[in-house]
């Protein structure tokens, strides 16, 4: 079939498979470019199929050499419709790993049940034997508790009052003011129960009581903390709440690896065009002048650079991992420089529909969401009939 981009509202709903391995094979390209890193040898990723969690498989995989199990929930291709993109990226993952000889196995379902654990666990046993890094990069608005059985879903609000500032439709160009309602107690109670720390520290628990965890294991997980620009309705909205949650569980999942001179640690990533973020309000906005800024700088990056960086620079140097002053390790560090931040907040304020396109990057943030999806690269036929039916080898 011949396959365009279909979008409603901030979602495409039309993956290009083609596209999405297209995209993947860039990211195994750029690792590889920079040479081997030292690192993990057996790696399990939960949420390993798209963003920072694809971009941690690949460079555990193509720059550590690491055999790599991975967790994600994601659809299937059935009657004509397109797969989402996750399935595609493991597939072409797989695929490229299978060139190279390295390990590759993927399991498809709710990571956050006990089920698929359990499933984790045991193909870990008759694999890999035992771990010796996760990376938890889960990115589900909803999430059903697998003991209490109550399904939470997570929203983005300010807390205390109503917070209005600009936004941009990015398909638009439309510079607007938008206004978000504060939270409820109950808004914050289910943010930090999707995305807080309790499910990160639930499979640490399961894989450690199971016995499948190396010594020195590491686990990571990630997190955002941005500027004053969006701190209202985020780093101290609902988010924040549950962010703040992920970055304490890190302290507790280090002490329950003591026995096994285990550590966790939170990295702090740098604001990147996702389908979760491009649905926030205000985040592309500043996403786009902050692209500007920082391709005008020589320092931009994308999910592959920031976590190939993160390995090679902070994780897997044979030395003490540099933290802040709350333990978290920061690769956010380029986009929070004071003289990128000062030029950020100067445009902030001359933002309208009309100066955008001048003095932000929205051809770069439209340019990088269509390729979530498998579109708008370079080389790649779209008129081209292909097969959206495409089988993930390896999926267990």
């Amino acid at each position: 079939m011949i396959i365009e981009p279909r979008m409603r509202g901030f979602i495409c709903l039309t993956t290009h498979p083609t596209g999405c391995e297209q995209n993947v094979k860039t990211q195994v390209n750029y690792v590889k470019s920079k040479g081997s890193i030292n690192g993990p040898k057996k790696v399990l990723v939960i949420g390993a199929s798209t963003g920072f969690g694809l971009a941690s498989r690949i460079t555990s995989a193509f720059g550590a050499g690491a055999a790599t199990i991975g967790v994600s929930f994601e659809k299937p291709p059935a009657d004509g419709k397109t797969a989402s993109p996750g399935w595609y990226n493991t597939a072409a993952f797989h695929k490229l790993a299978a060139a190279e000889g390295l390990y590759a196995k993927s399991i498809n379902g709710d990571a956050f049940s006990n089920e698929i654990k359990e499933k984790v666990i045991e193909l870990i046993k008759n694999d890999l034997g035992k771990i010796d890094a996760i990376i938890y990069s889960v990115a589900s608005p909803v999430r059903t508790h697998p003991v209490t059985g109550v399904t939470h879903r997570s929203v983005l609000k300010p807390i205390g009052q109503a917070f209005t500032n600009k936004t941009v439709d990015f398909h638009t160009g439309i510079v607007s003011d938008i206004t978000i309602q504060p939270s409820t107690e109950e808004d914050i109670i289910n943010t930090v129960a999707v995305m807080g720390g309790e499910d990160w520290s639930m499979w640490i628990e399961a894989l450690k009581k199971a016995g499948v965890l190396a010594q020195n294991v590491l686990t990571v997980s990630y997190s955002y903390i941005g500027p004053a620009l969006t701190e209202p309705v985020y780093r101290r909205g609902t988010i924040g709440r549950a962010k703040d949650d992920l970055e304490a569980t890190a302290f507790k999942i280090t002490d329950s690896l003591k026995d096994l001179d285990g550590k966790a640690y939170v990295s702090v990533n740098k604001a990147l065009v996702t389908q979760a973020s491009s649905a926030i309000p205000v985040i592309p906005l500043y996403i786009s002048l902050l692209y500007k800024v920082m391709k005008e700088a020589g320092i931009h990056e994308g999910c592959i650079e920031q976590i190939q960086r993160l390995y090679s620079e902070r994780l897997y140097t044979g030395k003490q991992i540099p933290i802040d002053e709350k333990g978290r390790i920061r690769i956010d560090d380029w986009e929070m420089r004071e003289d990128i931040q000062s030029k950020v907040s100067k445009l902030w304020e001359q933002a309208t529909t009309e100066t955008l396109p001048q003095i932000g990057d929205l051809r770069g943030y439209r340019s990088d969401f269509l390729s979530l999806f498998g579109f708008g690269l370079e080389g790649i036929d779209y008129n081209a009939d292909v097969n959206e039916n495409v089988v993930i080898p390896g999926l267990v």
